[in-house]
């Protein structure tokens, strides 16, 4: 039986795994990137440290239109096998509260391996080579598809398009997945910021910019939380951010893209009732009769948390608790996709089969990683999508 050709557009982390899985299955792979090497944004995921994905997995934490078609995905290549996969690349694991790291903690130790693999499978990858294209090939004995650059033609039997989102400032960022997908006829799922810090309404940012505080943030919708995260958060000149932040963002850049207000509930002592921190600050004021009200802050917050909290001259113990407890803020939107870690929205999935990653418009044509309409939260999930989307893109490709 004749091999097939695979051509893959793109060659970040979904481009080059489901190059080595068409490879694995007998297919003769082309992978064409763009940049002068693969892989860029790769290197710089979980700060460069790569994390390859979470041991907590549940439908919960990815997102998109349809977030049934992720999981059925993220199942027929689970975390387990991503694991066994790198390891046997060469890869060794570190398990950190449920994160999983290469023990390097360099991401570039994933990209090595991956394209080690690829290589060693006889891949071509050739780069600075910029997709202009796709169609139908006027030679059927040729393949079923055209894949055209500035400067050549790549017959092939399969395309899989795996070119990204244009989130973060990194090169390799890019629409041009979007655009082709458009081309070919598919609906677009408007493509936002998501895993992004939140701009919002305020005069006082300034005062506590830097500060990292404990706590709890609630989005808000009409008076009713909508969702609610816990951790770190990082205080800004602009508004907030920090991994609670990021795992809202989504909902809250959805829903105001969409024209509903939202608002962020900061509370900066969660373990406490308002009723029981009342009674704590009584006791402290009562401990040190000769501290001020802020002064008995001390200890608490930062200090230009404190002087935020207690900035109106007149503010009392009740009033402190309720800003304390529910600081409210309105959102005015994110900042820049350059900022944001990845893209909510994409190619939608209701035009796409969740067991192969093929198009059900187009059969030939596949799609995996960041390109389609699903996201995943903070902690691994995202290159966990792009692992098993192109593993299963790869595989079917070349059948």
């Amino acid at each position: 039986m004749e091999k097939k050709t695979v051509c893959i557009i793109g060659g970040g982390a979904a481009g080059l795994v489901s190059a080595i899985f068409a490879a694995r299955n007998h297919a003769s792979v082309i992978l064409l990137e763009q940049n002068e090497k693969p892989g860029r944004k790769l290197l710089a995921t979980g700060n460069g440290r790569c994390n390859l994905t979470n041991t907590y997995q549940h439908p919960s934490c990815y997102h998109g239109r349809h977030p049934e078609f992720a999981w059925e995905v993220i199942q027929q290549f689970p975390m387990q096998q991503t694991v066994a996969f790198f390891s046997k690349l060469g890869i060794y694991t570190r398990n950190r509260d449920g994160y999983i790291y290469p023990a390097s903690l360099q991401a570039s130790s994933v990209l090595e391996v991956l394209e080690a693999e690829a290589r060693y499978l006889k891949v071509k990858i050739k780069c600075r080579e910029q997709v202009t294209d796709i169609c139908a090939c006027p030679d059927r004995e040729q393949g079923r598809w055209l894949v055209k650059t500035a400067s050549w033609q790549y017959p092939a039997d399969s395309v899989i398009i795996a070119c990204g989102s244009p989130a973060s400032e990194i090169a390799g960022s890019c629409t041009f997945g979007y655009e082709l997908a458009k081309k070919l006829g598919h609906t677009l799922i408007k493509p936002l910021p998501a895993l992004v810090p939140l701009v919002c309404k305020g005069s006082f940012f300034k005062k506590w910019a830097g500060v990292r505080a404990e706590g709890c943030v609630s989005l808000a919708v009409d008076r009713r939380i909508f969702r609610e995260e816990r951790g770190e958060l990082q205080l800004t000149e602009y508004g907030v951010s920090g991994i609670p932040v990021f795992q809202l963002s989504g909902y809250a850049v959805r829903l105001l893209d969409e024209g509903v207000p939202v608002r962020l509930l900061l509370d900066f002592m969660p373990d406490f009732t308002e009723e029981a921190l009342e009674a704590f600050l009584k006791t402290r004021m009562d401990n040190c009769p000769y501290k001020t009200l802020k002064e008995s802050l001390v200890g608490l917050f930062p200090k230009k948390l404190i002087d935020v909290l207690t900035q109106d001259d007149k503010t009392d113990t009740a009033s402190l608790v309720q800003k304390i407890k529910c600081l409210e803020l309105d959102v005015k939107g994110p900042r820049s996709l350059g900022q944001a870690q990845v893209c909510s929205g994409g190619v939608s999935t209701e035009e796409l089969s969740a067991g192969t990653m093929e198009s059900s418009l187009h059969p030939g044509i596949f799609f995996a990683g960041e390109v389609v309409d699903t996201d995943g939260i903070c902690g691994g999930y995202n290159l966990q999508w792009a692992w098993s989307s192109a593993a299963m893109a790869g595989t079917h490709a070349a059948l």
